[in-house]
């Protein structure tokens, strides 16, 4: 398939995007949990990788399974929102964020082997099965990613250098998050 694109250099732009990317996609499903806490009338508390109720516990646990639904949603929202941008038009150095989507949610569904994330919780809680709902999430964030990878025919190469720039800058989101706990609300 011939397409009328090119890949994109991994160059310092292309990587300051992707850290960009990396931090907004982060922060902003970090903040939809934060809303919804907050629209439910939690005082809510946020970091890089958690958002909290500051009183420690939720009153009910469909507040927990609605709030642990908001991250999720957005990113599926991001996703989607940028897959459209696009294709319908030259948007070629939006794929970092497309693409941290996806990571992070597989990386929420791997995580739930030993530790329920996200879609894991909701799914146990509606009795499905732990994995239904990341499985299902996943799928449909790789669906977007390898159809606008196959539009803008990116290679194998391409992506696992894109794989490699998530990697570096969702870890160092995650272990500044661990060791500084730097509260952002």
């Amino acid at each position: 398939m011939k397409n009328n694109y090119s890949t994109p250099k991994i160059n310092k732009q292309y990587i300051a995007i992707f850290a960009i990317a990396v931090f907004l996609s982060w922060t902003l499903h970090e903040l939809a949990h934060w809303i919804v806490g907050e629209c439910l009338g939690y005082t809510m508390g946020m970091t890089l990788n958690s958002s909290y109720p500051l009183s420690g516990q939720y009153a009910q646990n469909w507040h927990y399974q609605l709030i642990s639904a908001g991250g999720p949603i957005f990113t599926l929202c991001e996703a989607i929102l940028i897959f459209i941008v696009m294709r319908k038009r030259k948007r070629i150095l939006l794929y970092p964020f497309i693409f941290t989507c996806f990571y992070t949610r597989l990386l929420a569904t791997i995580i739930s082997f030993r530790n329920p994330n996200d879609e894991a919780r909701i799914s146990n809680a509606l009795g499905i099965g732990k994995f239904t709902l990341p499985i299902i999430s996943s799928m449909i964030l790789f669906i977007l990613l390898y159809k606008i990878s196959r539009l803008y025919g990116f290679d194998t190469k391409f992506n696992w250098a894109n794989l490699g720039l998530v990697i570096l800058f969702s870890s160092i989101l995650i272990l500044t998050d661990m060791y500084f706990k730097i509260r952002l609300i």
